[in-house]
């Protein structure tokens, strides 16, 4: 077994010259990605398509089963690397669409419209910052660079079409619910990161209490004040990113219903 694991993912174990971000490769697929997702967003919305959010949440999970057994076997030969543990910000929103057909009862219908609200507004701000800092996008494969380009892809449609369908809240105070979810994941993360410890360099949502902070400026902080102190700003940061995200969806589809018939 695996032997014949180990040949199917070699099969697909293309190489390429590791992207640089900010290159014609990678403006352009992001342009391209970005736009693709907000007219597939806007089509299916307005659709009522069903089983949207579980769909995706299939076609995440198998995609990174494929990314984990690449990783496993191709990789870092037939040893897991903690640090690609699926259970980053970014991971969130896929738990959260395949959880959605539990949430289908009316007695569950605040926490469902919480857990979209939350994919609306982490998802689309950890779409949009992963592209926008691709560096950990980029691989010397092609698989596993496409792989991180689609899946944050994926996030801002999903983030769109839960704003623009209705199954996500908009108003300022709707936020404030997906508070508990957001310290709840803080703290999952957390656990993984100190059970993990022993066995690999676990950082999930980048708040790990033995490394400081990788990302950008926040490592920075970190090195300056402490890694807890880092941290708790990085988290700090991270929800008022998810705000802005929340404020912004709401403006948009508020001017684009007050628009002239002959503008839309």
């Amino acid at each position: 077994m695996q032997e014949l694991l180990q040949r199917f993912f070699q099969a697909s174990a293309w190489t390429m010259q590791t992207p640089v971000p900010y290159s014609p490769f990678h403006l352009s697929l992001t342009a391209l990605g970005i736009c693709a997702a907000a007219w597939m967003a806007r089509r299916l919305a307005a659709g009522r398509r069903k089983h949207v959010l579980f769909v995706c949440g299939l076609i995440l999970a198998a995609s990174e089963l494929y990314k984990q057994g690449f990783l496993y076997y191709i990789v870092n030969g037939r040893s897991y690397d903690w640090w690609y543990f699926p259970f980053q910000l970014c991971s969130v929103p896929m738990y959260l669409c395949l959880a959605v057909p539990l949430l289908s009862k009316p007695e569950y219908a605040r926490a469902r419209r919480t857990a979209c609200t939350f994919i609306q507004d982490y998802g689309l701000l950890g779409g949009l910052m992963a592209l926008a800092e691709p560096s950990g996008l980029m691989h010397p494969y092609w698989a596993l660079t496409l792989h991180g380009l689609c899946w944050h892809f994926t996030l801002i449609f999903l983030g769109l079409y839960c704003a623009q369908s209705g199954e996500s809240d908009r108003e300022p105070a709707a936020f404030l619910r997906t508070l508990p979810l957001f310290a709840a994941c803080c703290a999952a993360a957390t656990l993984i990161n100190i059970a993990a410890h022993p066995y690999g360099n676990a950082d999930m949502f980048y708040i790990s209490p033995y490394y400081p902070n990788e990302q950008i400026v926040f490592h920075r902080i970190a090195l300056e004040i402490g890694i807890t102190a880092g941290n708790l700003i990085y988290l700090t940061g991270v929800a008022l990113g998810g705000f802005l995200c929340h404020l912004g969806c709401r403006y948009c589809l508020h001017s684009v219903k007050t628009l002239p018939d002959s503008r839309r």
